[in-house]
């Protein structure tokens, strides 16, 4: 089973027991996250639930293992002829995710029903 997320404004797709970075979440170390914003869930065998723009009742719930900062890139500005130069580093804060858990919508068709009338 496989899903695919929403978090920091990117696209995740993960599986359960892997390791993924997204953008910097505010939750210590050891704390288990649960992520909402399911875009789509697979099972595997062709059967997807795809949501509009989420699915309802669903969920990844992740543990954090890390929080740390991404390697430095390197930000140069210069303007020709003019003796401008500008050199910045920048390095991006990151968590890293273990995914525990895939929770799917049970029949989200209902639910889209129940919402309709």
């Amino acid at each position: 089973m496989y899903a695919v997320f929403a978090s920091g404004g990117k696209q995740h797709r993960v599986q359960v027991d892997t390791l993924i970075d997204v953008e910097k979440l505010d939750a210590p170390v050891g704390e288990e996250v649960t992520l909402s914003e399911i875009l789509a869930i697979g099972d595997g065998n062709g059967n997807v639930q795809v949501g509009t723009p989420y699915l309802e009742n669903a969920a990844v719930v992740g543990e954090v293992v890390q929080q740390a900062k991404d390697k430095k890139i390197v930000v140069f500005k210069s303007k020709r002829r003019k003796g401008y130069k500008r050199k910045l580093g920048h390095r991006q804060q990151f968590t890293r995710l273990r995914i525990t858990e895939i929770r799917d919508g049970d029949n989200p068709s209902e639910e889209g029903n129940e919402n309709g009338s």
